[in-house]
């Protein structure tokens, strides 16, 4: 496994679009793939929750992966989730990615089974063993039922098992933790990125590397705009963004709870966005998640309105 990869900035976790009979859109996922770089991303994320991954099969993983690949063309870097239940599932899925031409597996820990910190600390170094790419850590507690314990996650990261952390766990203080406990050891190039569209600037001024916001599917220029200006020590441009983008993310809740789960609210909300803007040909969704209906699409239309993305 090589380790050689360095990741900061804004890095989308990139919707999936789907045909009407629920294939990979290529055309669709090469708009907005190249949208996403134009605008400034730093990298792309595939298949992680935002993607769908959990929905798609081997072969459409393959397919999302490869035509990611060839649009950024060595722009910036790819990286794919290798998102399966168990250590050798997880392994055929790194393989597979990298031959489809990724720069990093992006891992969880097991799920389904239970597992003791230990046995997930074996996990990830049994993963990056016969990985030919390097591998991020992704905790997303609320998929896997596992919040990865903060020094399992620095021990990993010194031994170069994984270079880098996605935190999509929600916890802020625990993500500051990981980045104040990876200063203290020395572990310059660790790259802590967090997964929270609400919280960036926050994030950003406590040390986090980057950002891997669904939401950047939709607005990539203005995460890149905050990012930007926190970089340049403009915190007064980045919470004018933040608090902008905040009010965007409201269109995820454009359906009622009691009607649908919040996953197909927010990625039937993002979707539709994307086809109101027209990078992407149809809004559907994985089975089961529930379509948006037309009042629901109105409340996304508001949205994309209220923030001068639509007129």
């Amino acid at each position: 496994m090589t380790a050689e990869l360095s990741l900061h900035g804004i890095i989308p976790p990139l919707a999936t679009p789907l045909t009407p009979d629920g294939e990979v859109d290529v055309r669709s996922l090469e708009r907005l793939a190249a949208r996403i770089v134009d605008a400034g991303a730093a990298g792309l994320f595939v298949l992680g929750s935002t993607g769908e991954v959990a929905f798609l099969t081997d072969e459409q993983r393959v397919r999302v992966t490869e035509t990611v690949v060839s649009v950024a063309d060595g722009r910036v870097p790819v990286l794919a989730g290798a998102i399966d239940m168990t250590t050798p599932r997880v392994r055929r899925q790194v393989a597979a990615a990298a031959a489809a031409g990724a720069d990093a597996a992006v891992v969880t820990a097991p799920f389904y089974t239970r597992t003791h910190p230990a046995e997930i600390a074996r996990h990830f170094r049994l993963v990056a063993e016969s990985s030919p790419v390097p591998q991020v850590a992704y905790d997303i507690p609320v998929a896997v039922g596992t919040k990865l314990d903060t020094s399992t996650v620095l021990d990993l990261a010194a031994d170069g098992t994984i270079v880098a952390l996605k935190d999509s766990s929600g916890d802020d203080a625990g993500l500051r933790r990981v980045i104040l406990g990876a200063r203290e050891r020395g572990l310059d190039r660790f790259a802590v990125l967090t997964g929270s569209e609400l919280t960036v600037d926050s994030a950003l001024a406590f040390g986090a590397a980057g950002c891997v916001p669904g939401l950047g599917n939709v607005d990539p220029h203005a995460y890149v705009r905050l990012y930007t200006a926190a970089r340049a020590g403009d915190w007064a441009a980045a919470r004018s963004e933040q608090d902008r983008l905040f009010a965007l993310f409201g269109l995820v809740d454009a359906a009622p709870a009691e009607r649908m789960g919040r996953g197909s609210s927010a990625l039937g909300a993002f979707k539709a966005a994307l086809h109101l803007l027209g990078v992407i040909d149809d809004a559907r969704t994985a089975d089961p998640y529930i379509p948006l209906d037309d009042a629901e699409v109105a409340v996304v239309r508001r949205h994309l309105e209220q923030a001068g993305l639509l007129r």
